[in-house]
């Protein structure tokens, strides 16, 4: 069965692979960007399957108006794929205010009003999948990327709560979490902090260790997002790529190992 999709951040990257991989298979695709000329190509090829909105997520209002322009159109929403947001690179010390609002803004608030419009619709179908683009920077953290990774993991927290919320509805939440792919997220679309001297020698160490070798091919992603869009138990968390889980797994093994080592501490502030 034709599912409906509605998926913002889709002019380039994983939502323009995704959008069109979707339409491929038959599917009607709802796809937001701030530019929706960046969907001709979709739109020309698919035509009446391909609903282009124009959105700026991080306007409450308009991502309200294009979930409901979605729903009229197509007159129902199964899948909301919550993709747009950029990257930050910069120290901390390094960010300015509106660097770090922006980013959230983008990242966190734009994905919360999307999720917010699309509630009520899926309540009312009693069913819907809510996939949200997390990273492997909202379970692990690097540095020079410090905005980010807090975007990321404000993203975790409101997702995994939400599952628990809106499981008696018959909607599922999936965090989907990529390491780094050959996207354009660390390029175009990336913004850049003004540097400071002292923390070069970090952001050198952090360079080195970025070898061509760990990206990952964006389009390989596409029988993964079909797979868990189809799955009727989807998981909460799934990565994406072979670098992810064994990262993860480090950190955890040490973060495990510190909280057992204070241990006495902790329970002894229990206090009883």
């Amino acid at each position: 069965m034709e599912k409906v999709i509605f998926i913002t951040g889709a002019s380039r990257g994983f939502g323009k692979l995704w959008a069109e991989a979707f339409l491929k298979r038959g599917d009607k695709v709802a796809a937001t960007a701030r530019n929706p000329e960046t969907l001709a190509d979709l739109k020309k090829q698919y035509g009446s399957a391909l609903l282009p909105l124009q959105l700026d997520v991080t306007s409450r209002d308009a991502s309200f108006a294009a979930i409901a322009k979605a729903k009229q159109h197509f007159g129902r929403i199964d899948v909301v794929i919550n993709n747009a947001g950029y990257g930050l690179f910069g120290a901390i010390e390094e960010t300015t205010e509106k660097e770090a609002r922006d980013q959230m803004e983008a990242n966190f608030f734009g994905l919360l009003w999307v999720t917010q419009a699309a509630l009520p619709i899926m309540r009312a179908q009693g069913s819907g999948h809510i996939i949200q683009l997390s990273s492997m920077l909202g379970v692990v953290t690097l540095p020079v990327l410090g905005i980010y990774n807090a975007s990321k993991f404000a993203v975790e927290g409101l997702s995994e709560t939400l599952a628990t919320e809106v499981k008696g509805f018959g909607i599922n939440v999936t965090l989907v979490e990529p390491n780094g792919f050959a996207t354009d997220w660390s390029g175009a679309s990336a913004i850049q902090t003004t540097p400071m001297n002292e923390y070069e020698p970090v952001k050198a160490s952090f360079r080195a260790t970025a070898s061509e070798d760990i990206w990952g091919v964006p389009a390989a992603t596409t029988e993964a997002i079909l797979k868990l869009v189809d799955s009727p138990t989807p998981p909460l968390r799934l990565f994406l790529g072979k670098i992810a889980l064994p990262f993860a797994k480090q950190v955890y093994t040490q973060r495990l190992s510190t909280w057992e080592d204070w241990n006495g501490v902790a329970t002894a502030a229990h206090g009883k």
